[in-house]
């Protein structure tokens, strides 16, 4: 078994799929369009991404731009979780991650002994990053 985070996004998944591959590495695979689908979408939306996956040894990261119609609400249920292998490419992560978005935990040193930070990219995806020696 294997669970694998899918974001919604609002006409933007292609940016942020570039965006994460900067940061995180891997390649994007299998995006396909809203192009030649018969469903309801408007002639504008036809080139967003209907999926797209960004991949890598590590991680899998599954998007598509929700149809304009969808709901789709800041949500603060989801956090986004990375496990970084020291303290300088945690540090990295979380600047590249939170430089257009809000910090709400800068990454420090913490009680439990780890370097750690929580922020919110300039897409509205919530992540913890973390670095435990």
């Amino acid at each position: 078994m294997r669970i694998e985070p899918y974001l919604s996004f609002r006409g933007n998944c292609k940016e942020a799929f570039h965006f994460y591959q900067e940061i995180f590495g891997g390649e994007i695979h299998n995006t396909e369009t809203y192009e030649n689908k018969e469903i309801d979408i408007p002639e504008n939306y036809r080139k967003k991404w209907q999926h797209a996956e960004l991949k890598n040894k590590n991680f899998i990261l599954l998007g598509y731009d929700a149809a304009p119609d969808t709901p789709l609400s800041e949500g603060t249920t989801l956090q986004l979780g990375v496990d970084v292998d020291s303290e300088d490419e945690g540090r990295e992560v979380f600047e590249s991650l939170s430089k257009r978005g809000q910090v709400h935990t800068s990454f420090q040193k913490t009680s439990w002994g780890a370097h750690y930070g929580r922020c919110t990219d300039q897409y509205g995806i919530n992540w913890m990053i973390n670095y435990k020696k």
